[in-house]
């Protein structure tokens, strides 16, 4: 570990950044789906960057789009025609789904959703938005004031009047208990008494198909397409955040909204992280109506800039060229069947659940139904000594291992990973025991 540049890091950046592991590592450079650090250690990739590095690290096409515009220009913004933007913006046009779309790119999905909520209210001449517990958005103001997780809730303070509905938990809250079907129809109802304690119009409801910081969680298939029903029959606008589910990762649909798909497009698009492959880039796709109804100028100084967009045009180029998206769907139920397989007989794993290479473990304490941030950090610290890298997320104080590896992932990385991260799981098994008999052994002492 270089501690010279932790205690530098702690010296100049927030407290509130976080940094992974009790001995921070600085990664220096990647390939593929492989990492090393300063130390010269090598780490099967099982995260991406928070699910950015989407095709591979160092892929050639990006490498070589990003250098050779950059030789030609870097920056324009975008008071002026920028054909990579223009290029780009066609190719996601098409791929939303969405009716007479347009696009306008941002920096990070955190604008991207501000950006969202800026259309809706503006559209909608309220400030009034549904969102789903257990959700994130961003850091923003206005995100964070729509985000339904307190781990990332920061302040109470905010420009929108939040109202929160059921529905993005599927195996936790009042109606884990019922089947997919009774699931739908409580968390309809709930949305329908929602709506009835809202003070005039609501303006958008915002919703992750699966929630990426929640701890990969989604609901049933068609859970989308019952609430279209009830918003279309007041208006409110459906803005699908596919910041984390987009571009293929859950393997069976390209976009998450598409599970629901009964309920067709919906008005408003966002996406970040894995088009750019690691360069900065987010944006909105939404009905011209809807994109078209900002009466004052709005520009972006570095949203949709070339340099960007070439990234992101070889990078989506590269990933329907090569049909990740299917190798998600493959690779991930491979990978999917051999973390379930070494959950077995673990009381310490709650669930393994996802889609495609989106897939998280949640952790708890044996014999107990409460979530064990613990164990997620000692499998972290576990599977980073094993060589391999992983995420953390949920709403219990992150006790979710959050798995999404590039798309790329091969079925021999696939069992690599899954084999170091059941000896991790093993441990972490094992401490838990270990925890729980001392806690007994101390109980006995006081009788």
């Amino acid at each position: 570990m270089n501690s010279e540049l932790h205690d530098r890091h702690k010296a100049v950046l927030p407290d509130w950044i976080a940094l992974y592991y009790e001995r921070p590592i600085e990664l220096t450079h990647g390939e593929g789906r492989h990492v090393w650090d300063a130390d010269g250690n090598r780490y099967l990739d099982f995260f991406g960057g928070i699910l950015t590095t989407m095709t591979a690290h160092a892929l050639p096409e990006v490498t070589k789009a990003v250098s050779e515009q950059a030789a030609r220009i870097l920056h324009s913004s975008t008071l002026y025609l920028d054909r990579p933007m223009v290029e780009l913006a066609e190719r996601v046009a098409e791929l939303s789904g969405i009716p007479d779309p347009r696009v306008f790119f941002t920096t990070s999905g955190t604008e991207a959703n501000d950006t969202a909520l800026l259309l809706a209210t503006t559209y909608r001449r309220s400030n009034q938005i549904l969102a789903m517990r257990n959700s994130y958005h961003g850091r923003s103001f206005s995100t964070v004031g729509i985000t339904g997780n307190r781990s990332w809730s920061p302040t109470s303070l905010s420009p929108l009047q939040t109202l929160y509905v059921h529905g993005g938990v599927r195996g936790r809250g009042p109606y884990a208990g019922l089947s997919d079907a009774e699931f739908i129809k409580a968390c309809t109802a709930d949305l329908e008494d929602v709506l009835g304690q809202a003070c005039g119009q609501v303006a958008a409801l915002i919703a992750e198909p699966v929630q990426g910081v929640g701890g990969f969680t989604s609901p049933p298939d068609g859970l989308f397409a019952a609430f279209r029903e009830v918003l279309d029959r007041h208006g409110i606008l459906w803005i699908s955040d596919e910041v984390q589910t987009g571009w293929g990762r859950t393997g069976d649909n390209f976009w998450g909204w598409q599970a629901h798909d009964a309920s067709g497009p919906p008005d408003v698009l966002t996406f970040a992280k894995g088009i750019g492959n690691g360069m900065s880039i987010g944006g909105v796709v939404a009905r011209a109506e809807v994109m078209n109804c900002l009466g004052a100028n709005s520009i972006s100084t570095f949203g949709g800039s070339p340099i960007t967009m070439a990234a992101g045009l070889a990078n989506l180029t590269h990933l329907l060229e090569h049909d990740l998206q299917g190798n998600a769907r493959r690779v991930g139920g491979l990978l999917m069947d051999r973390l379930r397989t070494a959950a077995a007989g673990l009381d310490v794993v709650r669930e393994v659940r996802g889609r495609g290479l989106m897939i998280g473990i949640e952790l708890v304490e044996p014999g107990s139904d409460r979530p064990s941030p613990d164990a997620a950090s000692a499998v972290l610290e576990a599977a980073r000594e094993g060589g391999l890298l992983l995420g953390k997320g949920g709403g219990h104080n992150s006790s979710v291992l959050r798995i999404a590896p590039p798309l790329s992932l091969t079925a021999a990385e696939a069992e690599e990973g899954a084999e170091i991260l059941a000896t991790a799981l093993r441990t972490a098994q094992a401490m838990a025991d270990g925890s729980a008999e001392a806690a007994d052994e101390a109980g006995r002492s006081t009788l």
